[in-house]
């Protein structure tokens, strides 16, 4: 199987130009991800790109099968993830076109499997018999040990400053910092939910930041989030609200120069053998109970 060092998780317009790109499929014993993976090269780095909404966007955010997505990545050798998403900003400030780079996360989304560390066998098995088949080479089977995670800075420092510099070095002065929440969705928020985000001192809001951040950590991947702000928030702006159409149509006007940011941070990350951040060692030699891949 090929390799990859560096994954992307986002939309087919990040890799769709690139002159040779190899599609791959895989399966995880979480099951599918959201999609092929799609391997290019990037600034001399082999990149795997992996579409979040699938390439037709027909997953919405509740039903994306997180844990397969990140287990497929580092099962190709990624460990470092950039992760680019549309969000609402929740001040005046952070308008359509705003680029933020967050440092701190809030959950409330309610239905989602958030963790690889459960006490439950690998889906993938019949049983906890490491014998047992799944259905894919390389799985080893077993029941992950309850492990609590470290989690009070949940993205890569080094990921941070490489995406912060990328976007200065094109003219795109990004907000360095802030709090993204993730809601469920797929609805977007009333006003009354809107307000109370601003009100907790919130930056910006979407709906697909958790559980993706929360797995690469339990996975040691660097993950960094890069949020696009598309729209101002239902609670900020005045009229009927943000609209799907509304959110598509800012994106992408963006996609062009938020794919140059991309590419310049994949040629900005450390060399993976390098990395020295908090995420390499985020067990702290705790026993798993299984081998990642």
């Amino acid at each position: 199987m090929a390799d990859a060092e560096i994954g992307v998780i986002g939309g087919s317009g990040f890799y769709s130009f690139l002159d040779d790109v190899t599609e791959i499929t895989m399966d995880t014993p979480y099951g599918a991800p959201s999609d092929s993976l799609f391997l290019g090269e990037v600034a001399g780095r082999q990149v795997a790109f992996l579409p979040r909404h699938g390439r037709g966007h027909h997953l919405p955010p509740h039903r994306i099968n997180y844990r397969a997505n990140l287990w497929a990545l580092r099962s190709l050798g990624v460990r470092q993830v950039l992760g680019p998403c549309a969000v609402g900003g929740l001040r005046q400030e952070y308008g359509p076109g705003t680029l933020l780079v967050p440092d701190q996360l809030v959950d409330r989304t309610k239905a989602r499997v958030q963790t690889y560390f459960d006490g439950e066998p690998l889906p993938g098995y019949a049983s906890g018999d490491p014998s047992a088949s799944g259905g894919g080479a390389g799985w080893t089977g077993g029941v992950p040990n309850v492990v609590h995670l470290t989690f009070a800075d949940p993205y890569c420092p080094a990921g941070r400053q490489a995406a912060l510099a990328a976007a200065r070095g094109r003219d795109w002065e990004p907000v360095d910092g802030g709090t993204l929440v993730v809601i469920e969705g797929p609805r977007f928020s009333t006003r009354a939910e809107s307000r109370w985000h601003a009100a907790q001192g919130w930056s910006v809001v979407g709906m697909t930041g958790h559980p993706e951040a929360v797995l690469a950590r339990e996975l040691s991947l660097c993950y960094t989030s890069l949020t696009l702000v598309t729209d101002l928030d239902a609670g900020t702006e005045t009229g009927d609200g943000v609209s799907h159409e509304e959110v598509l149509g800012v994106f992408a006007q963006n996609i062009g120069r938020l794919r140059e940011v991309l590419f310049d941070a994949v040629a900005a990350l450390p060399d993976t053998t390098e990395r020295n951040c908090l995420c390499v060692d985020a067990h702290g030699g705790l026993d798993l109970g299984i081998e990642l891949p």
